[in-house]
């Protein structure tokens, strides 16, 4: 009998801790910041500003590092700034 129980509360503590560990994963998702303007520099810099603004005001914490990709138009620049944030 002690087996039986044993097992079953083994059971159900990994299925906790699955389960947590999941509602862990499901809390993160990928930001974004993006910039229009005449400079590849200063469209870099505003989109990590942006970015940076987008993830306070959802209220979570940046997690791993900064993707950005620039396209570069006649007149100006875009960039775009992503990165994961969890909270």
């Amino acid at each position: 009998m002690i087996k039986k129980e044993l097992i079953f509360s083994l059971g159900f503590v990994i299925a906790a801790m699955a389960w947590a560990a999941n509602a862990e994963a499901n809390s993160c998702r990928t930001i974004g910041g993006l910039a229009e303007m005449p400079t590849r520099a200063i469209a870099e810099f505003m989109a990590e500003a942006a970015l940076k603004n987008a993830i306070a005001a959802h209220n979570m914490t940046a997690a791993g590092p900064v993707t950005m990709k620039c396209k570069d138009d006649t007149f100006t620049t875009t960039c775009t700034a992503r990165r994961r944030a969890c909270g």
